[in-house]
């Protein structure tokens, strides 16, 4: 039975639409509350035209420690859309990493829990042709890709919610200004909970400290690999095409726009190369997006809700942190009744 209570169903006001606002708008829905989302629509890091759904992250093979629930979770959440009709550009292909030596390999295997479906495989068995400078290849067949942008408008879609366009100027537990423009006074939102879900530069609009990391994606005519390859950098098909990401810039105390600098486009290319080689794809275009590290998630002081700070395992566990935060809210016993 969906959460009830008195004077009616509950209204929770979310700010931010990428992967975790949209997962929490969806979950809080199903749950049974009234739900809006404000959305900036600007600067969106979700909107990645293919991101890893990786279990092993970084180059050293760390294992978050729900990566495996949070994959088959967003596997699952996939099926669910497509079966409602919401259908998302998506592969679970696998993912391949190559390893450049022994003592890489060593790292990865003391990271790798035994629960993870995988394999080691000489580079000449791998299931893409890799560069010749690697020694080993570690096969995740569990792991793959998706559109991320079309992940977070299905959620939204699905979810029903209220979608006000605007920036969030401040909040508290019940209400969420919104900044005026030249034309438009500032404006007061009113419900009974609030989220905050507005990662990167919604963080730094409000004046937080935090840790901002920009990555950047080139998309290319087509895709250089079927199952994508990343160690460093990453090559993956998208829903048109293909494309080379990696997250190169320093991480920075505060969002700043973002940029493409000539030096890391050239480092960037190179990477693409050492991993297959580009193998002829041309450029067509990119996309650049800053993320937010520091996980902070549920109740937060001053009443307000949030899931901020997945950085880039945001389609790896922002769906299941989403609806644990979602449950939570619709059951605490701290959820204000609603307003009037």
């Amino acid at each position: 039975m969906p959460a009830r209570r008195a004077g009616g169903l509950m209204h929770v006001i979310v700010i931010g639409a990428g992967i975790t606002g949209a997962s929490v708008a969806y979950f809080l829905a199903r749950a049974g509350a009234g739900v809006t989302v404000v959305d900036a629509a600007q600067h969106a890091a979700s909107r990645v035209p293919s991101a890893l759904v990786n279990p092993v992250r970084g180059q050293s093979g760390g294992v978050d420690a729900r990566a495996l629930e949070g994959m088959a979770f967003t596997w699952a959440l996939l099926r669910d859309l497509g079966a409602a009709g919401w259908a998302v550009p998506h592969g679970q292909t696998g993912v391949l990493r190559p390893i450049p030596d022994d003592r890489t390999r060593g790292r990865f295997e003391r990271n790798l829990p035994a629960a993870l479906r995988h394999e080691w495989l000489a580079p000449a068995d791998a299931p893409e042709a890799l560069a010749p400078s690697w020694a080993h290849a570690l096969h995740l067949p569990e792991g793959g890709w998706l559109d991320g942008g079309a992940l977070a408008d299905a959620l939204l879609g699905a979810s029903g919610a209220r979608v006000v366009r605007g920036r969030a100027q401040e909040w508290t537990a019940r209400t969420v200004t919104l900044a005026g423009g030249d034309t438009l006074p500032a404006e007061t939102l009113h419900a009974d909970a609030v989220v905050f879900c507005g990662g990167s530069v919604g963080s730094a609009w409000r004046g937080e400290a935090g840790t901002h990391r920009m990555g950047t994606l080139l998309t290319l005519d087509r895709a250089v690999t079927g199952v994508p390859v990343s160690f460093g950098s990453y090559l993956a098909p998208a829903a048109v095409g293909g494309v080379l990401g990696a997250t190169f810039e320093t991480p920075a105390p505060t969002w700043a726009p973002e940029a493409l600098p000539l030096g890391s486009l050239g480092w960037l290319l190179g990477k693409g190369e050492a991993l297959t080689g580009l193998r002829g794809a041309r450029v067509t275009g990119r996309w650049t997006g800053s993320r937010l590290s520091g996980l902070r998630a549920g109740p937060q002081p001053d009443g307000s809700w949030r899931l901020t700070g997945l950085s880039s395992k945001g389609f790896l566990l922002g769906p299941l942190l989403g609806r644990e935060l979602a449950a939570q809210l619709m059951t605490s016993p701290e959820s204000p009744r609603p307003a009037g």
